[in-house]
């Protein structure tokens, strides 16, 4: 179990942020929380913390100071997939990485398809984006789907892994948008995917993600008022 401290920098309107905060909350690690305002980054953030000046960045190790003013001796790491195989890789035993080699290429398989067939996605709909149609969406679930154990809780089965930690942000916050008509996509491809998600084929993904949405380091983690709340100031209603 790790004995250094952790001090992590999020949003919580970021959903690579909230990965981070998952991966946490799973494993139970204590640690410290500084909320970075995106729109307005404190200026010691970039020179001292992460000099790409995203969230989520950890700082581990080194003496326990203040967040604002991070210690020159402990190391400084950032991107939010290597964040949660680090937490993951600190508490062994919490299984979010997986020890057996197969499940643990499996899980990093299925994160590789969020990454490349749905996140992608998920933003053009959001900034509407005329690629990004119900029918583009429906075929990133469908990706998922695919590769979704039969009869299994989450991705690579019962146990809940880095591959659940990757994708369940991204799919929280879709559902806002189109449970909240926001974005700026047309109205009536937010009607068009719902409706197509009430397909009895998409019973296994709906499943799923309805076991993610209900998991506790999920909730303890989600603003949904945030969440909302930025999306609309950002991309407005759909027309």
């Amino acid at each position: 179990m790790a004995q250094e401290q952790i001090t992590l920098y999020t949003a919580k309107v970021c959903p690579y942020a909230q990965r981070t905060e998952i991966a946490l909350a799973e494993v139970g690690a204590p640690f410290k929380r500084y909320e970075i305002d995106l729109g307005n980054k404190p200026e010691w953030y970039a020179p001292k913390v992460n000099r790409a000046s995203k969230v989520p960045a950890i700082t581990y190790g080194g003496p326990d100071v203040a967040p604002e003013n991070p210690s020159p001796e402990s190391t400084k790491l950032a991107e939010s997939l290597i964040l949660v195989e680090f937490i993951g890789d600190l508490y062994p035993s919490s299984n979010i990485v997986p020890a057996d080699p197969v499940l643990r290429a499996k899980a990093r398989f299925f994160i590789e398809v969020v990454s490349t067939k749905f996140s992608p996605n998920f933003m053009k709909f959001a900034t509407g984006n005329p690629e990004a149609t119900h029918a583009a969406l429906l075929t990133g679930v469908d990706a998922i789907q695919d590769i979704l154990p039969d009869g299994a809780k989450y991705a690579v089965g019962d146990q809940y892994t880095i591959a659940d930690i990757a994708f369940t942000p991204f799919w929280a916050r879709l559902n806002v948008l189109v449970q909240k008509g926001i974005g700026a996509y047309k109205d009536e491809e937010r009607k068009s995917f719902l409706k197509g998600l009430e397909d009895p084929k998409y019973a296994k993904f709906n499943g799923y993600v309805q076991r993610l949405l209900t998991r506790q380091s999920f909730k303890s983690t989600f603003h949904e008022d945030i969440v909302e709340e930025f999306f609309t100031r950002r991309f407005g209603l759909a027309k």
